[in-house]
């Protein structure tokens, strides 16, 4: 497959540079013509499109359509490719730009060609407004995906470049066509959803993403001494890894677990950053920790000897019931405030 679209992107760059050599002959036919053929000159005459005198040979004519429409439309689509990318915000516009000139330059073409062989395309343009009307009304989903994407561009809710979350699909922005949208995620697969069907979505570049992580030390460890640990080394985290914008921030203990103490840092960074800031992050703690004795936890399996327990003695017990029923007793209001809430 890759290869044969190898085959296909050669093909296409050779009549691209085939189109371009005749196109400059077109040019200088065209501006100096009528030095080179006369003014007179049949050829030139149907060669020069604003030229009104005699027929002109329609062959020629219809060549000079051919190159003269397509000449700008492919001009004017070079020039907005070059600015794609130095853009960013405008660039889903301009890749529609590009494509409604691709294809009205078809259409253009083709009422100039019938308009040579003496057809009425005014009738032609009435009976296409009827038939318009027609059609309208049965591709109203190619059309809601068109408007979608209209309203994507102007509203400016992502652009070419963003990293959004589109139906449960995270990816880049690739292209944002007429009628639908390109995502590619990590891994270099390519979701096309179509724009009327983007209803709810995340776009995760507009602000700068937060990532999170939590080390554990162990329960028997200082955590005063891990913190002053902690506070001689921030600056040795950040210089570390590049990607943080903002931070890295301390902020304190998260969880007591089962088996550890858990403390929690973030940072702040582009979202395109955001996997290897937190790898790094983690990276660097555990450095920082083996380079102080500071332990992190893992799942151990303690045996211990049985141990034998005292009984309660009857006085025990007696009391042991008596706080229990008092405690009931004078619990009761809680428990009915707490089932109201």
């Amino acid at each position: 497959m890759k290869l044969r679209n190898k085959k296909l992107s050669l093909v296409e760059q050779i009549l691209g540079y085939l189109f371009l050599a005749l196109l400059v002959v077109y040019v200088v036919f065209f501006a100096f013509g009528k030095m080179i053929f006369g003014a007179n000159n049949a050829f030139y005459r149907s060669l020069n499109l604003f030229s009104g005198a005699g027929d002109p040979i329609i062959a020629v004519r219809i060549l000079s359509y051919t190159f003269f429409i397509f000449g700008i439309s492919y001009v004017l689509r070079l020039l907005l490719k070059l600015l794609l990318p130095a853009l960013k915000k405008t660039r889903g516009l301009l890749t529609i730009i590009i494509s409604v000139i691709k294809y009205a330059a078809l259409l253009v073409w083709l009422f100039f060609v019938l308009s040579s062989f003496g057809v009425d395309t005014t009738v032609i343009l009435a009976g296409i407004g009827i038939v318009s009307l027609i059609v309208g009304l049965a591709i109203q989903p190619l059309l809601s995906d068109i408007i979608a994407g209209l309203f994507i561009i102007f509203e400016d809710v992502f652009n070419v470049g963003d990293i959004i979350v589109a139906d449960g699909f995270r990816g880049t922005v690739k292209e944002i066509g007429m009628r639908h949208t390109q995502i590619e995620d990590a891994g270099g697969n390519i979701k096309v959803i179509n724009n009327s069907d983007i209803r709810s979505m995340v776009n995760l570049t507009n602000q700068l993403s937060v990532v999170a992580i939590d080390m554990s030390i162990e329960y028997g460890e200082s955590l005063e001494r891990v913190e002053a640990v902690i506070a001689k080394n921030m600056d040795r985290v950040k210089a570390a890894v590049p990607g943080i914008v903002e931070g890295p921030f301390y902020k304190g203990v998260s969880a007591l677990a089962d088996s550890s103490v858990n403390l929690k840092f973030i940072a702040k960074c582009e979202e395109s950053e955001r996997y290897q800031v937190e790898r790094d992050l983690n990276r660097e703690f555990k450095l920082i920790f083996d380079e102080n004795n500071i332990n992190i936890p893992f799942p151990q399996v303690v045996v211990n000897k049985p141990v034998s327990f005292e009984q309660a003695t009857s006085k025990e017990k007696k009391v042991a019931k008596d706080f229990v029923e008092e405690q009931k007793e004078s619990g009761k209001g809680v428990e009915e405030v707490n089932h109201q809430k």
